[in-house]
């Protein structure tokens, strides 16, 4: 059986981390699109105020599979 799938890019930003922008990106694609088979983190950046990180920011290719 063939499949098509979609990408959509998402961008998330977190005060706690990486890892917790990319599970909030994938939670919230969760509650939008269905068939979500998985996601590539293709940037990374960190916001900086007075010299520390302040912010988290993550940019999430979303894949996912297209309803017949």
């Amino acid at each position: 059986m063939s499949s098509v799938a979609r990408i959509t890019t998402l961008n998330v930003r977190s005060e706690v981390g990486f890892d917790d922008a990319v599970a909030t990106g994938i939670a919230r694609a969760g509650k939008t699109l269905r068939g979500v088979t998985g996601a590539w983190v293709k940037e990374q950046k960190v916001e900086v105020t007075d010299g520390a990180i302040a912010a988290w920011h993550v940019v999430l290719e979303v894949t996912f599979v297209l309803d017949d």
